[in-house]
């Protein structure tokens, strides 16, 4: 079974008997694989790949250039690349069909990626995590920390410019909804 935890291996034979005659001291699973699986390959999101195929774009690729290669070193460089893939996985949220990280703070969709300020990136979180209706008051309060009821249009103007910030990039006219009442993703 392939998880977050496996080791992909493309058209390298060799780097795969080598690894699977050690396994058992290994902290992670290997799998070899051939050209017959390059487009699901491009489609895995946190996986380690090692692969020199210039086929091959996925976001875990690890590719070696400097052969010989000291085994030790070799799984040094592939178990930091299993830390990366964890750190980044929590620091990714879903949002509808994007996704954002929230260390680079980029919304992401298809390969492509918007960059978000720190406030944009507050208030898409706060409103992914409510499922209702958000009004202006509760946004000033939670995301700008306003406790009184102050008569500014902060919010409308970066709710607007976020908006069309999704929409010019992504082309996503309805990322967050007016309602009658407030906003809502």
């Amino acid at each position: 079974m392939i998880n977050s935890h496996t080791l992909i291996i493309h058209k390298k034979p060799i780097l795969f008997n080598i690894l699977n005659e050690i396994k058992s001291n290994l902290n992670f699973k290997i799998i070899l694989v051939d050209d017959d699986n390059i487009d699901i390959l491009n489609k895995l999101e946190n996986f380690v790949i090692i692969s020199d195929s210039e086929k091959l774009h996925s976001r875990g690729l690890l590719k070696i250039k400097n052969y010989p290669i000291n085994i030790q070193k070799l799984l040094e460089i592939i178990n930091i690349q299993f830390l990366k893939n964890k750190f980044q996985q929590q620091n990714n949220i879903k949002v509808g069909k994007y996704e954002i990280n929230l260390n680079s703070r980029k919304m992401s969709y298809k390969n492509k990626f918007v960059s978000l300020t720190e406030k944009e990136t507050m208030i898409i979180t706060f409103l992914n995590l409510s499922n209702k209706e958000i009004n202006v008051q509760n946004l000033q309060s939670e995301v700008w920390g306003h406790k009184s009821k102050l008569e500014t249009h902060t919010v409308e103007t970066h709710v607007y410019r976020l908006r069309k910030k999704v929409e010019k990039k992504f082309n996503d006219k309805s990322f967050i909804l007016s309602l009658k009442n407030g906003y809502k993703i």
